[in-house]
């Protein structure tokens, strides 16, 4: 079939992708495409500089369609597109959901609806809804509530009524839940293996929560789920889309899937194949772009769609419902919009969050007291981060330490430099903390062996360290004074240096 025929069937398939795309300001290719039917777009951290340059793209883009639905992954915490290059300025789910304050949580969900609807976004792609189950997964851990259901579902209501409050939609994800695994679905396929009835009990009821709170769209996870689909991923199965989460729970918005180049799904498929095999599945909306962000993905894209209706892999039926659904979600999103309170007043409320977050434990005899008596010296170990964490991202206590204490200093290092350097530790760390205090900052230390080894090594000689897990925290407390922030955003790293130094 030759490419650029059926222009209905284009305009049909152009509806339900939501790609993203390179660059500051809009595209010729997207506005292009905008016009030919494009109904969504999707903001990545290369998309972001300020506020009012991100308010000019939106309001460009929608010279094409007005009720464009312009889509973002903020999760605030430590997924942010906001503020990729600053750090987050609001705690994350587990953060909030350790503070255990759903009025507290809808405020935090208000402020960052606030923000994004002034720069012109519409759909936010979060709460992560999901049930942390697992605490060794590699790709949810802080952007989950916590490990109770109960927790975790009336947090989500909690940030779905404070973000849709502000005039932006929410996203319930990853559904049915992708807090019990051990594999990132970036990179391969995870196995979901608990029963019907657990599944039932554990993770879905924070889906059900957000519905009840309003939220109109859900994404779909990429993981297999053997008690609903032997075969297929929760995206691509039509006995989840349509028989679990429309059919049990009666959800009846958009269904948009998790980024379609992601590994557990176009690893087997393709990415144009995992396309039709999820709008035909049932879902409405495709994210791309997280990788694949090129005009040419777009196109390719829409015709694979185009071509699975007219060869009949895709009914048009389904791919009419599906930008049916994109159509009426996008004219409900532009009217919360409208009708929200256009408040836009500066609040702290992210660093209030944060600080209610820090947890400091003791171990009596040591020596080590709060606040800290001089400058210390920090030691940051650095994982390598999931694709979902813009690496760009800072994060740490140092450099908000050294803003209370100037004479701070630090060193950052990582696996790779440890395992090239066996006196690493020696020359960067001890010695320089000969005298001084020492403040080691660690990053979901359990889940990384050469990071809990090289902080039980500095322990064992320094037992009067200072330890600070701005990750999931597992293990038993390590280091004279422990403290916990339960993410690494910005606001995080101010809160802890506040009260190691006394400022808090």
């Amino acid at each position: 079939m030759a490419r650029g025929s059926h222009p209905e069937l284009i305009r049909l398939a152009n509806s339900v992708l939501q790609p993203g795309f390179v660059g500051t300001t809009a595209p010729d290719w997207v506005r292009r495409r905008i016009a030919d039917g494009l109904g969504s777009v999707v903001l990545f951290g290369r998309n972001i500089e300020t506020p009012e340059q991100v308010a000019a793209l939106t309001s460009a883009l929608r010279e094409e369609n007005p009720e464009l639905i312009v889509a973002i992954d903020e999760e605030a915490g430590d997924v942010t597109r906001l503020d990729v290059r600053t750090g987050a300025s609001w705690p994350g789910n587990l953060a909030l959901g350790a503070i255990d304050d759903p009025d507290l949580t809808e405020q935090v969900a208000r402020d960052i609806g606030r923000a994004l609807r002034a720069i012109g976004v519409s759909l936010d792609y979060a709460p992560s809804a999901d049930v942390n189950s697992n605490p060794m997964n590699p790709v949810i851990g802080v952007r989950s509530f916590g490990a109770e259901t109960d927790l975790v579902a009336r947090h989500t209501a909690a940030w779905v009524r404070g973000l849709q409050s502000a005039g932006v939609a929410a996203c319930a994800k990853h559904f049915p839940g992708h807090g019990d695994t051990n594999v990132d679905s970036h990179h391969g396929l995870p196995i979901f293996t608990a029963d019907a009835e657990t599944i039932t009990r554990v993770a879905l009821p924070p889906f059900t929560a957000a519905m009840e709170a309003g939220v109109r769209t859900m994404m779909t996870a990429h993981m297999l789920i053997p008690a609903y689909d032997p075969e297929l991923p929760a995206t691509l199965s039509p006995t989840i889309i349509n028989g679990v989460l429309r059919d049990q729970l009666g959800f009846t918005g958009l269904v948009v899937t998790d980024g379609i180049e992601m590994g557990a799904v176009s690893g087997k498929y393709g990415i144009a194949g995992a396309t039709v095999k999820a709008v035909a599945a049932g879902a409405d909306a495709v994210c791309v772009g997280g990788e694949s962000a090129e005009e040419s993905t777009t196109v390719d894209l829409a015709q694979a769609l185009v071509d699975a209706v007219v060869d009949g892999t895709l009914s048009e039926e389904r791919l009419a419902d599906a930008a049916d659904r994109v159509r009426k979600f996008a004219a409900w999103s532009a009217d919360l919009a409208r009708q929200a309170d256009t408040a836009t007043d500066e609040s702290d409320i992210g660093l209030v969050a944060a600080r209610r977050a820090v947890r400091v434990s003791r171990r009596p005899g040591t020596g080590a007291e709060l606040p800290l008596a001089g400058a210390p010296h920090v030691v940051e170990l650095s994982p390598t981060m999931n694709l979902a964490i813009d690496g760009r991202t800072p994060w740490g206590v140092a450099d908000p330490l050294r803003a209370l204490r100037p004479e701070t200093t630090s060193v950052r290092l990582t696996e790779a430099e440890l395992t090239d350097a066996g006196d690493l530790l020696d020359r960067t760390v001890l010695a320089p903390a000969n005298g001084r205090e020492l403040v080691i900052v660690v990053r979901d230390a359990a889940r990384h062996r050469w990071m809990s080894q090289a902080l039980a090594g500095l322990v064992s000689r320094r037992p009067d360290a200072l330890v600070v897990e701005m990750g999931v925290p597992v293990d038993a407390p390590l280091g004279a004074v422990h403290l916990t922030t339960y993410g690494a955003t910005r606001v995080s790293g101010i809160a802890v240096a506040e009260v190691l130094t006394g400022a808090a």
